[in-house]
């Protein structure tokens, strides 16, 4: 993907949003469910000031379209929630957990419906609305997929400690701090290694795109855009 002003455009809104829009949402619904730590520290806010991570938020996706990565990543700063004030705690981890995905889901569904709207756009402005609104779908279901895998800090890691039995979830639980090491390890080092043998080990990211591709498309369907 070359780098451009326009190319910048039309990317730099889609990745505010779906990232500021996924942490207002884990705050937001920490505190339904009694933890009002986010709340004190303003961050149940669509204010992306509150949320933005310099680096995560801006350069490094910043830096993966300028040298044509083949994937966009982002991330902002992960919003204070402490467990031990949900009540009741499974299920108030479950839904904190499962809150960023969602609105990620919804942001991308508001997207594609938008697509209906763009004979109402200026003409001078209809291609950049209609990359902005394309990014938005594609930004917003990779942010849900991604963050559904089971590994921890990760939210679908987080679910997957809610429900599972304690013998499961706890050393489940443990490799939390780890958790951005082993998706580096899954997602670039192991393709890396592979590469050097005439290997194609890029297992995960091949999941992850077959899941966005298909959640895209169904997307696409149910709006009527096809």
């Amino acid at each position: 993907m070359p780098f451009s002003p326009y190319t910048f455009s039309v990317w730099v809104l889609p990745i505010i949003i779906a990232i500021t829009f996924h942490e207002a949402a884990h705050g937001f619904v920490a505190w339904r469910f009694g933890d009002d730590t986010a709340l004190k520290l303003g961050r149940v806010s669509f204010n992306p000031i509150r949320h933005i991570d310099p680096f995560g938020t801006l350069l490094l996706p910043a830096m993966l379209l300028f040298t044509g990565s083949p994937f966009l990543f982002g991330y902002a700063k992960p919003v204070p929630v402490n467990f031990r004030n949900l009540q009741p705690l499974r299920l108030g981890m479950v839904m904190v957990a499962l809150a960023g995905p969602a609105t990620n889901i919804v942001l991308a569904f508001a997207a594609a419906l938008a697509f209906h709207a763009l004979p109402l756009v200026p003409a001078s402005s209809a291609q950049w609305v209609f990359d902005n609104l394309k990014n938005a779908i594609l930004l917003n279901i990779i942010l849900a997929v991604f963050n559904m895998m089971p590994i921890p800090p990760l939210d679908g890691g987080r679910v997957a400690v809610a429900i599972l039995p304690r013998p499961l979830a706890s050393p489940l639980a443990r490799l939390e701090p780890f958790g951005m090491l082993i998706l580096v390890g899954f997602l670039i080092l192991l393709p890396l290694a592979g590469s050097q043998f005439g290997l194609n080990l890029d297992v995960v990211s091949r999941l992850l795109r077959a899941a966005t591709d298909s959640l895209v498309r169904l997307l696409l369907i149910l709006t009527g855009n096809t």
